[in-house]
C-alpha cells in the first residue's frame, strides 16, 4: 500500500521558527540549523570581498547585484544559497519582494555538514536546470573553493583551491582573490 507524500508548500517554510533555514525540492521540504561559525565567517569574509568591487565599482568593474542568502523561487522550488550575484543588465535593481525568481548568474554555497549533500546533490542539478552559469563550493573546513561552469546544461569542474591560494576565477577574475582571507576567523 502506497502512503500519500505531502507536497511542501511555501507555507510550510513560514510557519518555520526563526532559528531554522527551510528549503524546497522537488516537494520535499528540507530544513536546517543556521549555519556555525566556520560557515558564517566564511560567507561573510567572502561577501566582504566581492561586494566592494563588483556591486559598488570600488577596486573592480561594478556591474553586479550581489546578495546574502536570497530566497529563489523557481515555481514551487524554493532555494536559499549562501550567496547569489545576477550582473545588473538582467537584474537593474533589487526587488523589494522578500524573493526573487529570476536565476541568478553565480551562486556560492558553503559547505556544512548538514548541508553539503543537499547542496551537491539537490541544489546543484536545480540550478543547472535554471541556467546558472557559475557555481563556487566553498568547504570552510577542509579549506577548498571549487569553481564550476554550466556547460551544455552540466556542470563543469574549472579548478579546486585550497589552503591560502592567492587565485583569479570566473565570474570575478578580474581581482585575486585571497583563499586565506576568505577562511580567517
Amino acid at each position: 500500500m502506497m502512503v500519500a507524500v505531502k507536497r511542501a508548500t511555501y507555507q510550510d517554510i513560514v510557519d518555520l521558527p526563526p532559528h531554522q533555514v527551510g528549503q524546497i525540492i522537488d516537494g520535499e521540504l528540507f530544513v536546517h540549523p543556521r549555519p556555525a561559525m566556520p560557515h558564517s565567517d566564511a560567507g561573510s569574509n567572502l561577501g566582504g570581498i566581492l561586494v566592494p568591487p563588483f556591486r559598488h565599482g570600488r577596486g573592480g568593474p561594478g556591474g553586479w547585484i550581489i546578495a546574502f542568502e536570497p530566497e529563489l523561487h523557481f515555481g514551487e522550488d524554493v532555494l536559499v544559497p549562501d550567496l547569489a550575484g545576477w550582473r545588473r543588465e538582467r537584474l537593474p535593481e533589487s526587488p523589494l519582494a522578500p524573493y526573487l525568481t529570476l536565476a541568478p548568474d553565480w551562486v556560492c554555497e558553503i559547505l556544512s555538514p548538514s548541508t553539503a549533500k543537499l547542496d551537491r546533490t539537490k541544489k546543484l542539478p536545480l540550478y543547472a536546470r535554471q541556467g546558472v552559469r557559475h557555481a563556487w563550493i566553498v568547504d570552510p573546513l577542509e579549506r577548498t573553493l571549487e569553481v564550476l561552469r554550466l556547460e551544455g546544461g552540466r556542470w563543469s569542474i574549472l579548478c579546486c583551491y585550497a589552503d591560502d591560494a592567492v587565485v583569479r576565477v570566473e565570474p570575478f577574475e578580474v581581482i585575486e582573490l585571497s583563499l586565506a582571507l576568505v577562511f580567517s576567523r
